[in-house]
């Protein structure tokens, strides 16, 4: 009994051959896959953006709302200044002040606190004690004068408003009925902060106190007047019809607003989950570290009794600018939560029906590419044979159309260049070799003319030291040493040019090899009138370079320099970290001629100079880019006719051309 086998090259191209699609298939589920993924990224993002853009608008608004929370809150203030300034111009104070007080008077003044809405309105001598106080006249007599806006008034002698804390002994001196009021006993608040304290005794109050003068403009008192916020409705009811106009969403206050007396609800509109105003509850414990602790607005989402809200507070301060306490609006975030999620529901519908769309056109236009790809499949397997006689027949009237038509004109030029790209392979050739044999040429015969023309110069500078020539001679051997070094110049820089040298780098200061420079040339004579500045950062990083070859490129930028300056300007040096903290940038700056628009393409091309003959032969630069690139820097020049150059060269702190890390 025999059994049969496959070996495995046999089983994998079994397998190879059962996995092959075809073309409209592939093409098909490749549109599916982009499709798929494009509508899950642009979900994703989009319900970002969505939730993103819901939320700022959310917290604009509220911030907004706030705005004009503090403007009401600021403008009842405002308004308790007035009523105190205009009681203490009443012209019979002078005679309540001197002991007359009469109870027309007093009946008078108690109207007036009721028609205004006034809890509190006293009134204090010179002194600071009190003469009479409408809520109560028969308690007179007590000291106000550390009270701290009495105490103000004394001082400067003009009204002031202000938010302040009132202990309830004073309250009670005023009135019982309004110590009765500021008290709160704590109601137990989710993620409001621990406290000892289960009570506040003490009351909140707007109050103003004004100046009273006598005919001769001599201070002989000071008015208060008050309204007691605690258990007061007016403002924030106020706020709310104001801000939110009365909307309700899904039975519930859209907008809600509170006054804070330190992290307790003392006047509010959020209403707790038995129908009454949350008073007595506390505000959460990251609100309070925000807004009293750190001083600071807090605009977010926070729990606000039993509901999240989009919010915000803001400190409200004493007179000596202490945070007693803080003012807070907020709006129902159920309300753009549902926005949020009606809109994700409709983007998501859009996205589902644009991919079906998608699909259905990617499947037919998938059919209709399969059946011209599959002839040019079929065309270039033949082609790729060698049968350069190939052609494929035109089936539709589309850029595929012309892919058939452009496969038969390459398979024509293909043909027709065979033969010409053996010959020109065979010229490329030999132009190679003999363009590498004429560079190896050049560098051995400037090589060989540098001893020679060494002599020469070497001889001329002798000839020089004779007496035993007249004047024409002496000109004519220094127009051979002029010539010779400039032949001498010319040789070594296209020696330097050909022959790259591996950078020897080592850890070094930017700064010391700058100053080392300087110290070469600042002794020359086309230094005498120029002024050198050096700006450089003592806090840089030490970086690997090879510090002979930076060298010589910051003495060839410095020479430039000075060369354009015609031995006369300033020339400054600068060293710094780029912005992105990444490279250290070197700028040697002049205030030179500067370079012309149509030379600044050129200035780091070989033999590329400006300069006269025989005063450069235009390698410098071309030397000095190579050096810094070798070093995985850039050399950049920025440049105004008749203003000056910048040049600038770079080097990264990272890694160099060798891959080592810089030091510091």
């Amino acid at each position: 009994m025999t059994r049969s086998t496959k070996s495995p090259s046999g089983f994998n191209a079994l397998f190879k051959k059962e996995i092959r699609l075809p073309i409209a298939t592939r093409l098909t589920l490749s549109f599916l896959v982009i499709i798929i993924l494009s509508s899950l990224i642009f979900t994703l993002l989009g319900a970002q953006i969505i939730s993103n853009l819901i939320i700022s608008e959310s917290e604009e608004r509220v911030r907004n709302d706030l705005n004009t929370a503090r403007l009401i809150y600021v403008d009842t203030l405002s308004h308790i200044q007035e009523k105190a300034e205009f009681t203490a111009v009443r012209t019979f104070l002078e005679e309540f002040l001197k002991g007359n007080i009469e109870q027309t008077y007093v009946e008078e003044l108690r109207r007036f606190k009721v028609d205004e809405g006034l809890d509190i309105l006293t009134i204090t001598d010179s002194k600071g004690i009190v003469v009479l106080r409408i809520n109560n006249p028969e308690s007179s007599g007590d000291d106000q004068s550390q009270q701290e806006l009495v105490k103000a008034v004394l001082k400067t002698k003009k009204s002031v408003a202000r938010t302040v804390i009132v202990s309830a002994e004073e309250l009670a001196l005023e009135s019982p009925a309004l110590a009765q009021r500021a008290y709160f006993k704590f109601v137990n608040t989710p993620l409001a902060r621990p406290r000892m304290e289960t009570e506040a005794t003490d009351g909140m109050v707007l109050m103003a106190a004004a100046p009273v003068f006598d005919k001769n403009e001599n201070l002989i008192g000071v008015v208060f007047a008050s309204v007691l916020l605690n258990r007061d409705y007016k403002i924030v009811d106020n706020v709310k019809e104001t801000v939110f106009q009365g909307v309700v969403y899904k039975n519930k206050d859209i907008g809600t607003a509170t006054i804070f007396q330190d992290d307790v609800r003392i006047s509010t509109n959020v209403y707790s989950e038995d129908g009454t105003r949350a008073i007595g509850t506390r505000i959460a414990e990251d609100v309070y570290e925000r807004v009293v602790v750190n001083g600071e607005q807090y605009v977010g989402r926070a729990y606000v009794v039993n509901n999240w809200y989009i919010a915000a507070y803001e400190p409200i301060r004493s007179y000596g600018g202490d945070i007693i306490g803080i003012l807070y609006v907020g709006i129902l975030e159920q309300k753009y939560t549902d926005i949020k999620n009606q809109t994700m529901q409709i983007f998501l519908l859009i996205t589902f029906g644009g991919a079906v769309v998608s699909i259905v056109i990617a499947l037919y236009i998938s059919r209709r590419i399969s059946t011209s790809v599959v002839n040019l499949v079929k065309a270039s397997k033949q082609l790729a044979g060698g049968n350069l006689e190939t052609q494929v027949e035109r089936v539709s009237n589309d850029e595929l159309g012309d892919l058939a038509d452009t496969f038969n004109f390459m398979a024509g030029a293909l043909r027709e260049r065979d033969e010409k790209l053996k010959e020109f392979a065979k010229k490329k050739i030999m132009e190679s070799e003999r363009l590498a044999l004429i560079g190896q040429l050049s560098a051995n015969v400037a090589h060989e003319l540098n001893n020679p023309l060494q002599g020469i110069i070497t001889y001329s500078h002798l000839l020089l030291e004779e007496d035993t020539f007249s004047e024409d001679a002496r000109e004519s051997i220094n127009k051979i040493v002029v010539q010779a070094n400039r032949c001498r110049d010319i040789i070594r820089g296209l020696l330097d040019f050909s022959r790259h040298k591996t950078p020897d780098k080592t850890l070094c200061s930017v700064n010391n090899l700058l100053r080392g420079c300087i110290s070469l040339v600042e002794k020359q004579a086309a230094f005498h009138n120029i002024e050198v500045t050096m700006e450089l950062d003592e806090q840089l990083p030490m970086v690997i370079l090879d510090p002979s070859q930076i060298e010589r490129v910051f003495l060839n930028l410095v020479i430039n320099a000075a060369d354009a300056m015609n031995g006369n300007g300033q020339l400054t040096l600068f060293t710094r970290l780029n912005r992105a903290k990444t490279c250290i940038e070197i700028s040697v700056q002049d205030t030179g001629h500067g370079i012309t628009e149509e030379n600044m393409e050129k200035i780091f091309d070989p033999f590329f100079t400006t300069k006269e003959t025989g005063h450069g032969v235009g390698l410098g630069l071309a030397i000095s880019y190579g050096i810094v690139k070798d070093h995985n820097g850039n050399i950049s020049v920025e440049s105004e006719a008749g203003k000056g150059t910048t040049f600038t060269v770079s080097f990264p702190l990272t890694k160099v051309k060798n891959g080592a890390d810089h030091g510091n």
